[in-house]
């Protein structure tokens, strides 16, 4: 039996580990090719044992996303290969410090800045291209309540996706009238590490887990999903024009 996404190819940023992994395993259960982003090589291994476990298969790409310039290397080389990408998932993200605003160094704001906004930036600009060479082009970005919530001591992590929010947002009005859909996705508290160094008290198994969530991520891929523009938040499994003030 064919496969929903077979023949389709999907970039995750962040697949070695938490939600980007899941969400790259399920979508090649579903039958697309991975092209795994992420810095950690022994995590990009680990996820192609998965794949290959269930018979797909994946292109890892160890890459800092910090690196512009090899995004952009990173699209020309996909335009060499298959001369498209059907699906764009940005996950990657970092916290960044839990500190008041006047106690963080000008570094670690920029280097939040930099991973959880301008290379999202970077991957539209060099991957638009090639979603528009697709049928269904797809795009779903990562976010978080706390760019609405505007949580205290997470000043970075909130001012980033709420940039990442607006961006996103911008890129779906621009790409209205092509096969491309953009769209948000907000998981909430999810069992992974980040959240774990963020939260240190909390009991992780309260929590649903990242494979949860990217059975959610993964129709949003499928040529079938017409929406653009839209926020999905998973808490609510509300799909929406705007995000709920009193989001986590």
């Amino acid at each position: 039996m064919t496969k929903p996404l077979a023949s389709r190819i999907a970039l995750v940023t962040g697949a070695s580990r938490g939600i980007g992994y899941a969400t790259a395993l399920a979508l090649a259960k579903a039958g697309a090719h991975i092209v795994a982003v992420a810095r950690t090589q022994g995590g990009l291994e680990e996820l192609d044992d998965a794949i290959r476990a269930e018979g797909g298969s994946a292109t890892l790409v160890p890459l800092s996303l910090t690196d512009f310039d090899g995004i952009a290397r990173l699209g020309a080389a996909l335009n060499e290969r298959h001369g498209k990408l059907d699906i764009l998932v940005g996950n990657a993200g970092i916290a960044g410090p839990s500190s008041p605003l006047g106690h963080i160094e000008l570094k670690p704001w920029t280097d939040v800045i930099a991973v959880n906004v301008t290379a999202n930036f970077q991957l539209i600009r060099c991957m638009e291209p090639l979603l528009r060479q697709s049928d269904a082009g797809r795009a779903v970005f990562i976010t978080s309540g706390a760019a609405s919530k505007a949580t205290a001591y997470l000043g970075p992590y909130a001012a980033s996706k709420a940039a990442l929010d607006t961006l996103v947002r911008v890129w779906a009005h621009e790409t209205a009238i092509t096969p491309i859909r953009v769209n948000l996705f907000s998981p909430g508290p999810i069992r992974t590490r980040m959240r774990a160094q963020v939260f240190p008290g909390e009991d992780p198994m309260t929590l649903d887990t990242p494979e949860q969530v990217a059975g959610f991520i993964v129709p949003m891929c499928a040529p079938s999903w017409t929406e653009s523009g839209k926020l999905y938040d998973y808490r609510t499994r509300t799909l929406m024009d705007f995000r709920p003030p009193a989001a986590e």
